[in-house]
C-alpha cells in the first residue's frame, strides 16, 4: 500500500512538471510557426494530454478488463467538461474561438451521439471501432488543412510573440524537445499514478466499472488538468479551451476506435443507461457557452457541481 502512495504522489509530481513543459514548447512553437495556438490545442496537445488514456486503454482490453476501457473514455470526457473547464473557468473567464464553434465543437457532439448509437446493442465490434478510427483520419486531415489557411499574418504574429515575452529568434529544435519531454513526462506519471490508485481502489474493493469512470478517469484526464490550468494562469485560453474539445474528440474517435479494433468492447448496461448520457449532456452543455463565445464563472461553478454530483452518483448507484 505505501509503494502506490508513492507512486500517486510521484505521478501528481511528474503531472505538474510534464504540463508546464508541454505548455511552453506548444505555444511557442505556434508562434515560431505562424499558427493559431487554438490549432496546437486540438493536435499536439490535445492527442498527447490523451495518451494515457490510450494506454490504459489498450492494456485495459487486452488484459479483458472491458470496464475500464469505456468507463476510463466516458469518465475522462465527462472530467475534461466539468472538471478541468469548470476548474479553469473558475480561474479565468475564457473566450472561445470561433474556429471551434464553427467545426470542433460540433464535431465532438456529434461523435458522442455516433458512439452512444453504436453502443445500443450492447457493444462496439471491430468494423465499428473501424468507423471511428476513420472519422478521426478524417478529422486530423481536415484541421492539418485547416491550419495552412489559418497561419498568422505578420502583424498576429508580431503581436503574439509580444505577448509570449519572445525575444530574437525561437530555437525550434530546444521547443519541440522540451514539447517532447513534456509528454514523455506526462505518459510516465500518470501511468504511476493510475498504477497506484487503481491497485488502492481494488485492495479497497472498488468494482472496475467504477474504478474507470472515477480514478482511471480522473488520472488520466490530469495531463488535461494541469496543462489547462497553467494555461489559464497564463492566459493560454486558445490550447486550454482547444485542448478540452480535441482530447474528447480523440477519445471518443481515437481510443475507442483502436481499442475496439483490438478487441470489440461490451458495454454494461448502467453505463449505457447513465454515465453515456451524461457525457452527452455534458458535451450538449458546451454549446450555449460556446454560443455567447465566453465561458464565465457562473457557469463554471455549475459545471463543477455538476461532476462532483456525477462522481457521487457514480459511487453511490
Amino acid at each position: 500500500m505505501l509503494l502506490n502512495v508513492v507512486y500517486v504522489l510521484a505521478g501528481l509530481g511528474g503531472l505538474f512538471l510534464g504540463g508546464n513543459w508541454l505548455l511552453k514548447g506548444a505555444s511557442r512553437l505556434a508562434a515560431s510557426l505562424g499558427l493559431p495556438p487554438v490549432i496546437i490545442g486540438l493536435t499536439v496537445v490535445a492527442f498527447g494530454t490523451s495518451m494515457p488514456e490510450l494506454m490504459v486503454s489498450l492494456n485495459a482490453a487486452l488484459s479483458g478488463s472491458n470496464g475500464i476501457v469505456i468507463g476510463n473514455v466516458v469518465g475522462s470526457n465527462i472530467a475534461n467538461i466539468g472538471l478541468i473547464l469548470g476548474v479553469s473557468g473558475i480561474i479565468m473567464t475564457i473566450p472561445i474561438h470561433i474556429s471551434l464553434i464553427k467545426r470542433e465543437i460540433p464535431v465532438m457532439i456529434a461523435a458522442s451521439v455516433v458512439v452512444y448509437l453504436l453502443a445500443m446493442d450492447g457493444v462496439i465490434g471491430s468494423l465499428e471501432g473501424l468507423l471511428l478510427f476513420a472519422g478521426l483520419i478524417v478529422f486530423i486531415t481536415v484541421l492539418v488543412v485547416l491550419s495552412l489557411r489559418e497561419r498568422l499574418k505578420p502583424d498576429e504574429l508580431r503581436e503574439l510573440k509580444e505577448e509570449e515575452h519572445i525575444l530574437g529568434v525561437i530555437n525550434r529544435p530546444f521547443e519541440i524537445g522540451r514539447l517532447l519531454v513534456g509528454l514523455l513526462t506526462l505518459l510516465v506519471s500518470a501511468d504511476w499514478l493510475v498504477q497506484g490508485a487503481v491497485s488502492i481502489a481494488i485492495a479497497l474493493g472498488v468494482s472496475e466499472v467504477v474504478i474507470g469512470l472515477t480514478l482511471v478517469a480522473l488520472g488520466t484526464s490530469l495531463p488535461e488538468l494541469v496543462t489547462a490550468i497553467i494555461a489559464a494562469t497564463r492566459r493560454h485560453d486558445d490550447i486550454l479551451f482547444g485542448n478540452v474539445i480535441g482530447s474528447n474528440i480523440f477519445n471518443l474517435l481515437g481510443i475507442l476506435g483502436i481499442t475496439a479494433l483490438a478487441r470489440p468492447l461490451p458495454v454494461e448496461p448502467h453505463l449505457l443507461q447513465f454515465d453515456m448520457l451524461v457525457m452527452l449532456g455534458f458535451a450538449l452543455l458546451v454549446l450555449p457557452m460556446a454560443l455567447n463565445r465566453m465561458l464565465r464563472r457562473r457557469e463554471a461553478v455549475m459545471l463543477l457541481a455538476g461532476y462532483i454530483g456525477f462522481l457521487l452518483l457514480a459511487v453511490v448507484v
